[in-house]
């Protein structure tokens, strides 16, 4: 594997890590009172990018951390509008 994939698929890891302490939280009171919406909407949509911009490219690291944040970023935006 490259070191450029290497650091890629830690890049990848850290920053996916770091979106689960708050999908948990999220999970956990079924609220998010304290995250803005108009911020986590535009960030949802950069990760659906990043992710459209990874799969053009054919990069790994970029498309598999997009896609796994995606999900739990979708969730916590969902938990949002809900708790409004």
């Amino acid at each position: 594997m490259p070191s450029t994939d290497l650091i890629g698929y830690l890049a990848a890891s850290l920053t996916t890590a770091a979106f689960l302490p708050q999908a948990w939280l999220t999970w956990k009171t079924r609220c998010a009172d304290g995250i803005s919406l108009p911020m986590y909407s535009m960030f949802t949509v950069g990760i659906a990018l990043w992710l459209a911009y990874g799969l053009q490219l054919g990069a790994m690291p970029i498309v598999m951390a997009n896609l796994i944040i995606l999900l739990p970023t979708c969730f916590i935006l969902i938990m949002k509008i809900r708790c409004k």
